[in-house]
């Protein structure tokens, strides 16, 4: 069953449920999978739980003030305003909190008893079974994005047509073409790449061929989705000062041309970029490139689970390499949470790259030792970081400075908190300029001593 049938049988909002798996922490594997088909536990929750979701969506379209929220929860004013401010400053001017703010989940965080809902999902998915691990908010972003795929309805209620063009920026090595091929699976359409030298005029098999007639043949297929990476690059804005390859402008050509059937003829296009604030303005357009989905270096707490399953991935529980893990209680999310504590705005490639040399420099030791039990210690740990931070750079800093800058701009409402964290760990980069030399005349006798200080 899909969610949106659940939720109409139930009479619930989908909005409601997705709120409430976020505010109550529930691992989203265990409620739905990515094409939205509700998991039976989560099924059995809700049809016995139905009261309190109501109660749940209920105080969820309520804007209310910081006293209300303390009487329903029956918990401290002083707390309750702690909590609120730690999860969500958004408040409007006449002190009434916005109507995304669910009392229940204020509740859950100061430590409210919710174990009836813990109980329907049993133990934890192990993190090499998940489909993708965190980035909750960021798939149910998606997901509101993709609502008119899901549900024709949407067209039909609302006149909410299907965008015929997303934009997915972030900075190198953030994840965009996973999550590009998770879009293709979420709304069952083929998943096909727009390789370079599709672009302009190639010979394939002899015959001549051009962008124009590879469009064409894509608009003939069913359902596709065509993902075009250096997106910022290809359709940047045609300046002065700026020299832009020919076939390049033919191909924002193409695209502005053709993008109006797109949706008619089932074709969306997912663009890859590092920025958004070069491309112009008229792929940027109502109706054409209008969506945008910024796609962010992990936070502290995904770093350690992507570690913890880039570690553990298609490993035997007998195998040498698990047992070592699990000896060092590596095997476990938070014996990664100190080491990944210093990989401040880290992507993910930065993260597998750590791993990749953790792997090799445990399995050196093991080759010189034959031994088991051999800690994974801070030397190792220490040595695979400094390995993974060789592409921490100052250009690719620059590039996540560009980033944000982006996300301020287009989705701040929507992704504040991962924003706000992300430039505080960016900032913890920035260097310390050093005090400048004091200025003033010297005595020539004593120039040369001058000269040889600082």
């Amino acid at each position: 069953m899909k969610l949106i049938e659940l939720a109409k049988e139930l009479n619930v909002s989908a909005e409601a449920i997705k709120q409430f798996i976020q505010d109550f922490d529930l691992e989203l594997g265990a409620c739905i999978s990515t094409n939205f088909e509700v998991k039976k536990d989560f099924e059995k929750f809700a049809r016995e739980n139905l009261d309190f979701l109501k109660l749940y969506e209920k105080d969820l379209d309520k804007n209310k003030t910081l006293e209300q929220i303390a009487e329903v929860i029956n918990q401290p004013k002083e707390k309750v305003e702690k909590a609120i401010k730690e999860t969500n400053p958004n408040i409007f001017d006449n002190g009434f909190f916005r109507s995304s703010i669910s009392s229940y989940g204020i509740d859950n965080k100061l430590g409210g008893n919710y174990q009836f809902v813990y109980d329907y999902f049993g133990q934890k998915t192990s993190l090499k079974y998940r489909d993708f691990i965190g980035y909750r908010d960021l798939f149910f972003y998606i997901s509101a994005v993709l609502e008119p795929f899901l549900n024709p309805q949407q067209i039909k209620d609302w006149g909410i047509h299907k965008p015929a063009g997303i934009i997915l920026y972030g900075p190198p090595g953030s994840g965009k073409i996973f999550w590009a091929t998770k879009i293709a699976e979420i709304i069952g359409y083929q998943f096909k790449e727009v390789k370079k030298h599709y672009l302009g005029t190639s010979f394939i098999d002899g015959n001549k061929t051009n962008f124009n007639d590879f469009l064409l043949t894509m608009m003939k297929e069913e359902k596709v989705l065509l993902f075009l990476d250096d997106f910022d690059e290809i359709m940047m804005e045609r300046k002065a000062e700026t020299d832009i390859a020919s076939c390049n402008l033919e191909t924002q050509e193409l695209i502005l041309h053709y993008i109006g059937k797109f949706e008619k003829e089932e074709l969306l296009m997912v663009g890859s970029a590092n920025s958004v604030s070069e491309i112009n303005e008229e792929i940027l357009a109502p109706g054409r490139f209008d969506v945008m989905v910024p796609v962010f270096p992990p936070n502290a707490a995904e770093r350690s689970e992507i570690i913890l399953y880039a570690m553990t991935r298609e490993l035997e529980e007998d195998s040498l390499l698990y047992k070592i893990l699990k000896k060092n209680k590596a095997d476990k999310v938070p014996f990664w949470h100190e080491i990944s504590s210093k990989m401040k705005a880290f992507s993910n490639t930065m993260l597998i790259d750590f791993t990749q040399s953790l792997k090799k420099r445990i399995k050196n030791q093991y080759q010189q030792t034959k031994n088991e039990n051999l800690k994974i210690d801070q030397k190792l740990l220490e040595a695979a970081l400094r390995d993974a931070a060789g592409k921490l750079t100052g250009e690719y800093l620059d590039q996540v400075a560009r980033f944000l800058a982006d996300t301020i701009i287009n989705n701040f409402d929507e992704f504040r908190f991962r924003i706000q964290a992300l430039k505080k760990e960016l900032d913890t980069y920035k260097a310390v300029e050093e005090p400048r030399r004091a200025i003033g005349f010297q005595h020539t006798g004593e120039e040369g001593h001058g000269a040889t200080q600082g």
